[in-house]
């Protein structure tokens, strides 16, 4: 879910028809520019999950964003169940339709899996990356347009709302990148607890002799909010994921 992206005259009605077509023309790059680099726009959803042979979990996932009073944003996803809680957040400037991303935090804790922790700080003046996983540091080049296991999830939407049919991002993983790519291959009409909303269905494109499968559905009414994802697993375990509410401008 990318940001987008007169001499002198002998006459009044020369000069009056050369302002209507500047205005026009005007008028058009406006419009150009806001479909290449769409606004972001603060949102709250939340979501139900189920495994397997649809096995609920107890539980739900709420994503939010905001714009803080610095001008930066925050994205968040978090987690509530009986199995684990997850709190994963990235502060983010936004500046020509890419996200920059400043600090990223990811901290899972549950009473049936081993607690995580991770964290990256992203400083582009001096090119690099800090950061830890699990309690072991690392430092690392940054990378053109590198994004964080979050905020690259926001940009796919942004990216999205501007027309791009195929996407690559450079994902910062515990010192190294992931260069994860995604495409467009389809429409399709999905129904949800908000009703039945017109999708592009996105899928994450793997190695020809992968077993795993990501799909996912953004619906454009939505300002191409994620209303569905669906994952297999190499074992044919299936887990997924779907809108229960959304709150947009």
């Amino acid at each position: 879910m990318t940001g987008l992206q007169s001499r002198p005259l002998p006459g009044r009605h020369l000069l009056a028809s050369i302002a209507m077509l500047l205005g026009a023309c005007t008028t058009a790059l406006a419009a150009e520019t806001a479909t290449q680099h769409p606004d972001l726009t603060p949102m709250s959803a939340t979501y139900g999950a189920s495994m397997d042979k649809g096995l609920a979990i107890d539980g739900s996932a709420t994503r939010t964003l905001e714009q803080q009073a610095d001008g930066t944003w925050l994205y968040r996803f978090d987690v509530d169940s009986f199995i684990a809680d997850i709190t994963e957040s990235v502060t983010f400037r936004w500046e020509n339709g890419h996200i920059r991303p400043l600090e990223y935090r990811y901290a899972l804790k549950g009473l049936m899996v081993r607690d995580r922790s991770r964290a990256m700080n992203f400083s582009w003046a001096a090119n690099s990356i800090s950061g830890s996983f699990e309690g072991d540091s690392f430092t690392m080049e940054m990378a053109e347009n590198a994004l964080d296991p979050l905020g690259f999830q926001l940009q796919m939407r942004q990216d999205l709302k501007a027309g791009k049919q195929e996407m690559t991002y450079a994902v910062a993983d515990d010192g190294d990148f992931d260069h994860d790519r995604f495409t467009v291959i389809g429409e399709e009409t999905l129904t949800t607890p908000m009703g039945e909303m017109a999708t592009l269905k996105v899928e994450k494109v793997r190695d020809e002799d992968s077993k795993r499968e990501t799909l996912m559905w953004f619906a454009p009414e939505l300002d191409y909010l994620l209303v569905q994802l669906v994952q297999v697993e190499p074992d044919g375990s299936r887990y997924e994921v779907n809108l229960e509410d959304a709150e947009l401008p």
